[in-house]
Parts: C-alpha cells; sequence; structure tokens
C-alpha cells in the first residue's frame, strides 16, 4: 500500500513538472507579446501610425515588443531611421556593422533581417558567413577591416584603441566615428529588447550558434 502511495506521489510529481514546464515555455514566448492593432492605446496608435509614416510598412520585427512602451519605439524608430539609412559611413559599411552586433549578441531576428540585406548592399557571402561563425573574414576591403576592427573591438574590450580610432577617424571623420559607434549602440539596444522578449525568428530563419 506504502509503496502504491509513493508511486502516485511520484506520478503527481512528475506531471506538475511537467505542466510547470510547459507553463514557463508558453510565458517565455509570450513576454512581450504582439499588440493586435485594434487594441492599441491612443499613444500606441499614434505611433504606429507615425511609424508606418516613415518606414512605409506597418511595425514590425523588433518594434512589435517596443510597442509596450511607445514612447521608446518611436525614438528607436527614427534614431534608426538615420542610422540605418543615412549614416555618415554608408549602407553597406553599416550593414557590416550591423551583422558585426547580431553576432556578437546572438541575436537571431537581426540576423535573420540584416544576413540578405548586407549581401544585398554589397558584403561578400565569404564574409558574412565567417561572421555568423564567430570568425574574423579574409579579403575584406580597407574600409570593412577597419569597420569590422571597430566594431569588434567595442563589443568586446567595451574601449576602441588609438589606432583603430585614428583609422576610421581619418576615413570618415567626427561624424563617421559618432555614427558608427551609434549604429553599434542602436542594433545593440535593439537585440537586447529582442533577446529579453525571446522575440522568435521564422520558421524558415537559421538560428546563430551559441559563442561561448
Amino acid at each position: 500500500m506504502r509503496f502504491g502511495h509513493h508511486v502516485a506521489l511520484i506520478a503527481i510529481s512528475t506531471f506538475t513538472f511537467a505542466i510547470i514546464t510547459l507553463a514557463t515555455a508558453v510565458s517565455a514566448e509570450d513576454r512581450l507579446p504582439t499588440i493586435p492593432a485594434a487594441k492599441y492605446t491612443e499613444e500606441q496608435a499614434k505611433a504606429a501610425t507615425d511609424f508606418e509614416a516613415a518606414r512605409k510598412v506597418p511595425v514590425f520585427g523588433p518594434f512589435e515588443p517596443l510597442m509596450h512602451s511607445p514612447q521608446v519605439m518611436t525614438l528607436s524608430r527614427s534614431m534608426g531611421d538615420y542610422l540605418r539609412y543615412k549614416s555618415a559611413i554608408g549602407n553597406s559599411l553599416s550593414e557590416l556593422a550591423i551583422l558585426v552586433t547580431a553576432r556578437e549578441w546572438t541575436q537571431d531576428y537581426e540576423w535573420y533581417v540584416h544576413y540578405p540585406i548586407a549581401l544585398k548592399s554589397g558584403i561578400k557571402v565569404d564574409i558574412a558567413d565567417a561572421i555568423a561563425d564567430g570568425r574574423r573574414p579574409v579579403g575584406m576591403s580597407d574600409d570593412q577591416e577597419m569597420v569590422y576592427e571597430y566594431c569588434v573591438e567595442l563589443h568586446r574590450s567595451k574601449r576602441v584603441s588609438d589606432r583603430t580610432f585614428e583609422r576610421v577617424d581619418k576615413r570618415f571623420g567626427k561624424q563617421g566615428v559618432v555614427d558608427l559607434t551609434a549604429i553599434n549602440g542602436y542594433y545593440t539596444l535593439l537585440a537586447m529588447e529582442l533577446n529579453a522578449a525571446q522575440y522568435q525568428i521564422p520558421k524558415d530563419g537559421k538560428k546563430l550558434s551559441r559563442l561561448p
């Protein structure tokens, strides 16, 4: 009788653990769930309207979890409008910096979106794939090399050496230095938000390997 009682307790405990695990998994996917447009507050609706006016598409990707704080979403979108499309280092090098940031933060959605954009902007497949693998790419142009080194130093050392700073400064000027640093910071912000939200990539997306 006592043996049967223990078996029953084990079975109940196992079932309870399974339920808790399932509940945790479900809630993890819905940490910052996408808000349906029909449920927007007035402030969220305004933010969404401004977003679509600026980007010509409805709110998507990293801006979906940010909609829980519409002011942050709007300010982030506005900063991105400049850094992604109008920075002093040009779109191709911006995309290279974004790939490095996505890799350093192992941000799957950021990589999923920007990998094809980077290739279209002129970044070679071998260079992008090396970054994805966590390797230093070979065959980079001088501009690509200095941007890559600047970004990697900034992410890993939390600062930039005099030599690396001076190369970028000489090539792109003070505005270029500020813009390149801001691109890393901006896409780090988005990566942090997406990672915290556990934002899912589409089913056809490929996850980056988890680096040690």
